[in-house]
């Protein structure tokens, strides 16, 4: 099964103006990201999906795969749908342009996962071991079957318990944040891409809920990796202060 990571990338951000080309000692956030991705052993291509010629000419001039897409895209998925319909690949991997610290693992993991015939969406969770992480509402929640696949996506922290106090919640179950890494069947993500938005999904600012009230199933397996997404200028100097730590490690 011939499998495409498409990561895409925009210029705009509010947080972080022109984040993708923020610089991380000599190499651009986006192309960080790009490298991490070519390291998978299982992914036969990795592309840049963007919307700008500033990335698409940095991303260009350093030997990148990329391809230009609309700029009238309102999610990463329709941008990387957009790519998607050009490819003959049967996988599609969704990685997010802010996570140049990736582990090409836990990309492979997911692929593994996307491989199994029954599995139409695959992503990841990972155990909160932090308890104000379960009330942060920046934060997504997954609570799942026993068969890994999930029951529903939230901000609010789930399950809830009813007869007992908030902070005391954390003591009494297992939960689960979400990792914004995704595997699609290619079939399946272009028929996501003709579905309308849907009550849940625009409560709580979550699009793959629209995909679960369509009735689609979504496979999401626990990983013990943790990557670090860049979305403000205090998140930037963080990941820098780790690339410098690994380097001097």
């Amino acid at each position: 099964m011939k499998t495409s990571i498409i990561i895409p990338s925009r210029l705009a951000s509010s947080r972080l103006p022109e984040k993708a080309l923020a610089d991380i000692f000599g190499k651009s956030l986006i192309m960080r990201v790009y490298k991490q991705a070519l390291k998978s052993k299982l992914a036969d291509e990795v592309i840049i999906a963007t919307d700008h010629a500033k990335i698409f000419d940095h991303v260009s001039a350093l030997g990148a795969k990329v391809r230009m897409t609309s700029t009238d895209h309102i999610s990463g998925t329709d941008r990387i749908a957009e790519v998607c319909s050009t490819l003959d690949s049967d996988i599609i991997i969704n990685l997010q342009g802010d996570e140049p610290l990736i582990n090409p693992i836990q990309i492979d993991d997911l692929i593994s996962v996307m491989k199994e015939e029954h599995v139409q969406i695959g992503t990841q969770c990972r155990l909160i071991d932090d308890v104000d992480l379960l009330f942060d509402y920046n934060v997504v929640k997954v609570v799942r079957d026993f068969h890994n696949k999930a029951l529903y996506f939230s901000r609010q922290a789930l399950p809830a318990f009813r007869d007992i106090k908030y902070e005391q919640w954390y003591c009494k179950t297992n939960y689960y944040r979400h990792i914004g890494l995704y595997g699609y069947k290619r079939d399946v993500l272009m028929e996501l891409t003709k579905l309308a938005p849907t009550p849940y999904e625009l409560a709580e600012s979550l699009e793959q809920l629209r995909w679960l009230q369509n009735g689609y199933t979504i496979h999401c397996h626990e990983t013990t990796y943790d990557s670090v997404g860049v979305d403000t200028p205090d998140d930037l100097e963080r990941v820098r202060d780790i690339v410098l730590r690994e380097t001097f490690h």
